[in-house]
């Protein structure tokens, strides 16, 4: 069973390996399918009747997806490798171990935002930007510029509280867990995060930056950790909605995987803060 864990804890191995394979999807082209994949459906899920993958109910599910389906490219690469999750209320600062020169590499510089170091630097060659918002051929990061702060551990434990897991119209203005947990309500818990990073991560072709993997990890834990502490709240809506993916309509693209599929992370992989009790902060 795979595991999970924090980026904070991983080892000198745990890291090259991950930074390896990662490079190894950019290098075959298979990485670049993901974001192109992401930045299409964040541009264009509307046109395919029922909203997936953001601001509806199916945004955990969709990105538990997405994910399950690039860890095991990873794993192709190198059955080792899992996906490491950043938990951004405790490694808070462009100073974090995440941002070392030998994992995901620092903020960009202050002409035009290219970072210059770590493995995903544009002049080490291995890194070329070709999926995005503009031209420039080179990852960026604006760590911390256009919001200080990422989300507190008091703003989470805010959000878990939450005991409805979504609510109608079920989009952006919704109540409910979701959709404060996506940021779209609330104090922008996912959202913020995209947009502290900056660079081609406050863009629809986010997963340009690898850190996108890292903080969706996070927020695919605290799902799972909504679940623990609500037991009794279902997946919502149950039923056939128009426009909207209930839990057992299929989710494009795959249109085979539904999000009940989806509902117990633990079919997958664990986290390393699991306990035979449960999941504990």
């Amino acid at each position: 069973m795979t595991v999970r864990k924090n980026q904070a804890k991983l080892t000198a191995d745990e890291k090259r390996g991950f930074v390896n394979a990662v490079l190894e999807l950019k290098r075959t082209g298979v990485y670049d399918r993901f974001v192109t994949a992401h930045n299409f459906f964040l541009k264009n899920d509307s046109d395919f009747g029922d909203r997936v993958g953001h601001r509806s109910p199916s945004f955990l599910p969709w990105h538990r997806r997405f994910l399950l389906d690039f860890e095991a490219e990873l794993q192709k690469v190198d059955p080792k490798v899992s996906l490491p999750y950043w938990d951004w209320t405790e490694d808070r600062t462009a100073r974090s171990s995440l941002w070392a020169p030998d994992f995901l590499g620092g903020t960009g510089r202050d002409r035009d935002g290219q970072v210059t170091d770590g493995p995903f630097a544009y002049a080490g060659g291995k890194w070329p930007v070709t999926v995005g918002v503009d031209q420039r051929p080179y990852l960026r990061r604006a760590l911390g510029v256009a919001v200080p702060e990422l989300p507190t551990k008091d703003e989470v434990k805010a959000v878990l509280a939450l005991a409805e897991y979504d609510a109608a119209p079920w989009n952006s203005t919704s109540g409910g867990f979701r959709n404060h947990l996506e940021g779209w309500r609330g104090s922008g818990i996912h959202n913020r995060v995209h947009v502290w990073v900056g660079g081609q991560m406050a863009s629809a072709a986010s997963p340009n930056d690898p850190v996108f993997w890292l903080h969706h990890a996070f927020i695919d834990m605290l799902w799972a950790q909504w679940q623990i502490q609500h037991p009794k709240s279902p997946y919502l809506p149950g039923a056939a909605t128009p426009n909207v993916v209930d839990l057992r309509r299929a989710m494009t693209p795959w249109n085979n995987v539904t999000p009940a599929d989806l509902l117990d992370h633990r079919t997958f992989y664990t986290f390393d803060t699991e306990q035979a009790n449960g999941t504990k902060r």
